[in-house]
């Protein structure tokens, strides 16, 4: 038995000088050292010896148990060293070679107009207002002198939530909140998105942006908005650039107009872009009803106001000559990598 402990500990030795890896340390201790393992298998024998023979192999058994663990600890410890040495080796980078530069994005063109529309009225005075799109029908249409037998309030025309919730149809309910929430003097704009049963095609989408804009003071007239409006068409589309106003119907400005302006291509003598008119339609605009301001908490007999609504994609459609509402929409990073 003695021998047999001799030899299992000059083994041990010859097995761990050769071991490199963890998992080949594993599996020498549980071959040598597990509950099935060798050295067990040796101490079975302790019956079959003398009373005076046990304590003497009992000791020198412990002896190489102790032995071998501690050589296990000590090329454990190697081992480790030796891996995490490798591990720094592998991923060693040079700290002086160039970076990879990150590709950076670009302004998609709905935000670009967005951005020059609010420069633009914002260096008029106008502050910038927004509101919730998942609205109440209220905002969206009673406020704004839509009663509830008006064409517009059909369920098939609109986005409901709930019998009185939708997704907003216009911005103008951002004008309502507005101005239920703050005195005249007003003026304001508020961009964003909203949403309308429209078939999807190359001018048409469920879902767009505009940006609305609202005046309300004392004694303000058509002549105002008429003015502001030209400044507006002048500063976004060119210095030359020429409006006209064509009477309209909305519910919530009494007058009402739309407004177009001097084809920027072809100057006003006719092109494809325009028709053939010379002049290309843009918004629709008004006087504030008396209604909506009663409505808003504002007396029409102190205060009067003028309104104007229109369309970001259609701007950016014209001011980038794109022919696809649809491509505004799709992600593709070649459509986007123009702007």
């Amino acid at each position: 038995m003695k021998q047999q402990l001799e030899a299992l500990r000059a083994k041990a030795v010859e097995t761990l000088s050769s071991v490199n890896t963890a998992a080949e340390l594993e599996e020498f201790r549980v071959k040598v050292l597990g509950k099935k393992g060798e050295l067990t298998a040796i101490l079975r024998q302790m019956g079959s010896l003398s009373a005076e023979e046990r304590p003497v192999m009992g000791a020198l058994a412990n002896e190489v148990r102790a032995y071998i663990e501690g050589e296990l600890a000590r090329v454990s410890a190697e081992v480790e060293k030796k891996a995490v040495a490798a591990r720094i080796a592998a991923e060693k980078i040079d700290v002086t070679e160039p970076g990879i530069t990150p590709k950076l994005g670009k302004a998609h063109p709905l935000t670009l107009v967005r951005k020059e529309l609010e420069n633009i009225f914002t260096s008029m005075g106008f502050m910038v207002a927004e509101g919730p799109e998942v609205e109440l029908s209220h905002y969206n249409f009673d406020a704004l002198n839509t009663p509830d037998d008006h064409p517009a309030r059909d369920m098939q025309d609109t986005f409901y939530i709930a019998k009185d919730v939708l997704l907003r149809t216009q911005t103008s309910s951002v004008q309502a909140r507005y101005m239920e929430a703050h005195k005249p003097p007003l003026r304001m704009i508020c961009p964003g998105a909203v949403y309308r049963s429209d078939a999807v095609d190359a001018t048409h989408s469920p879902f767009f942006h505009q940006i609305e804009g609202l005046v309300v003071d004392k004694n303000i007239s058509f002549g105002d908005l008429k003015g502001t409006l030209e400044e507006f068409a002048r500063l976004f589309f060119g210095p030359e650039t020429r409006v006209r106003f064509r009477p309209h119907h909305f519910p919530f400005t009494e007058p009402s107009a739309e407004m177009d302006v001097s084809c920027f291509v072809c100057g006003g003598k006719g092109c494809r872009l325009c028709k053939g008119e010379g002049f290309i339609e843009i918004l629709g605009a008004g006087v504030v009803h008396p209604n909506v301001l009663r409505a808003c908490g504002i007396d029409p007999d102190v205060y009067s106001g003028f309104a104007f609504g229109m369309g970001q994609e259609r701007l950016a459609m014209l001011r980038y000559k794109i022919d696809d509402m649809r491509l505004l929409f799709e992600n593709d990073v070649r459509f986007l990598e123009q702007f």
